[in-house]
């Protein structure tokens, strides 16, 4: 049976929203098991309060020893998407891996959230989700062992989460249900497609930045236990790993990997929304 590293080995992944966070994570896992990695990203210059542009991540992933590629692009706008996919065929022949990391979040109470923040949700998080995948299925379809990711929650309809944030829960639950609809669509294609959601909070700058956000850190898992649970996903054989919402902790303890404390959140980490 082929390892893990074998599997990933020249596989190439396509990941929007790369430039830091859970999307730096996943690119950065997957090339260090000797995966080609495809980064689109808004961010070609460094902001004040967001450390990391498209072109670090390259950097980062070539320090590890992998090989990448940076797009600067919105994973909103569909010729931007086809500059993605024409990279990965131009640079490294094939598209093995879709993930759909890129997302949007506003929690404001409905009467006060504005229409523009409602309308950049579902634009980033469903229409965005949708152009990169389908832009890769034609090509994930010549792959030996295709998956689609998206970072998504599982679906929890207790009225504690729908009645918290109704409209980025809506973008999120698309997501999902996107991916889930996909899982049935290409089931006799052999695409894989799934769900990944945190456990608990990640020390991405989105936490970071929030008013209690050195707390908050202290409580928070690093972002590579996203992309160790990402690239073993990915390493799963999709025909048979497919329609399933993961939750990290619960990815990594099927591979065999128990101890989580590498990931730090100390002993009491805060629980990621969406979860019971």
């Amino acid at each position: 049976m082929p390892t893990e590293q074998q599997i990933c080995t020249d596989r190439t992944l396509v990941v929007s929203g790369a430039s830091r966070g859970i999307g730096l994570a996943v690119a950065l896992s997957a090339a260090r098991r000797g995966a080609n990695v495809v980064l689109l990203a808004k961010t070609a210059e460094p902001h004040p309060r967001l450390p990391g542009t498209v072109h670090t991540a390259v950097a980062e992933i070539e320090a590890a020893g992998g090989k990448a590629a940076a797009v600067v692009g919105d994973v909103r706008v569909e010729e931007d998407i086809r500059r993605v996919v024409d990279t990965a065929l131009e640079r490294f022949g094939r598209i093995d891996y879709c993930v759909n990391n890129a997302s949007a979040i506003a929690t404001d109470p409905t009467e006060r959230l504005s229409a523009k923040k409602f309308d950049l949700m579902q634009q980033i998080n469903l229409r965005g989700t949708f152009l990169l995948t389908r832009a890769c299925l034609p090509h994930l379809r010549q792959a030996p062992n295709p998956h689609i990711l998206t970072i998504a929650p599982p679906l929890n309809t207790s009225p504690r989460w729908l009645g918290a944030h109704p409209s980025y829960t809506l973008s999120k639950y698309g997501m999902t249900l996107l991916t889930l609809g996909w899982a049935a669509e290409y089931a006799d294609a052999g695409i894989a497609a799934n769900c990944l959601w945190p456990q608990t909070y990640i020390a991405t700058s989105a936490v970071a930045n929030l008013p209690d956000g050195s707390d908050l850190l202290e409580r928070s898992r690093d972002p590579r236990i996203m992309g160790d649970a990402a690239a073993d996903i990915l390493s799963r054989e999709a025909r048979y790993n497919t329609g399933n919402c993961y939750i990290d902790a619960t990815a990594l303890i099927e591979s065999g990997r128990t101890d989580l404390s590498e990931y730090g959140g100390g002993t009491n980490p805060i629980p990621d929304m969406f979860l019971d």
